[in-house]
């Protein structure tokens, strides 16, 4: 009976990628400090928090808060901005050729050394507002990329860290204008 339910069993394939809302590890948060004491002296404080939405196989789509406050002597600015940050995840595995020895695999050799099994590689898009935005009359748009690695180190819980360029229009001292931002986060998720 055994044998005749083993030869009826089809062969299985690869599982399909499933839609996940809230997936395991939806919380991540960043946190960056700076105090200058010369040329300038001021104090930066960033805190940045976010949530995974959802996951379909190697997309996921996150939703992000960022504060940002810069005290100088002369100054203080606050930014509060709200982004969707969709990535995709192991994008290096597109060059899984040639047969013999992948280009995905050397490189990931290359960047991870012996935790190229367990880094996963990402690019993604920023997309939002921020807070005063030009005119100090409503929100401002923000856009940008990133590219970064998550390490997960235990069952619900990795670190991240990414290098995240985005620009965005803001009211600074009552004038209106474009800024640039180059950030390199380090994070946990879990």
């Amino acid at each position: 009976m055994a044998l005749a339910l083993c030869m009826l069993a089809s062969p299985v394939t690869a599982q399909e990628a499933l839609l996940e809302w809230f997936p395991l590890r939806p919380f991540n948060f960043d946190v960056a400090f700076s105090q200058r004491t010369f040329a300038p002296d001021n104090r930066v404080i960033g805190i940045q928090g976010g949530i995974t939405a959802l996951r379909y196989g190697n997309l996921e789509v996150r939703a992000i808060y960022q504060y940002y406050s810069n005290h100088a002597q002369t100054f203080t600015t606050d930014q509060n901005s709200l982004y969707l940050n969709p990535r995709w995840n192991n994008f290096i595995d597109i060059l899984d050729f040639p047969k013999g020895m992948p280009i995905n695999r050397m490189i990931r050799h290359i960047l991870f050394g012996p935790l190229e099994d367990r880094a996963v590689p990402y690019i993604g898009l920023l997309g939002g507002g921020t807070l005063p935005g030009p005119g100090n009359n409503g929100p401002g748009h923000l856009y940008g990329a990133q590219v970064g690695v998550r390490f997960p180190v235990a069952r619900g819980f990795s670190v991240d860290m990414a290098v995240q360029y985005s620009q965005f229009g803001i009211d600074f001292k009552g004038e209106a204008g474009q800024t640039q931002q180059w950030i390199i986060t380090t994070g946990i998720r879990f």
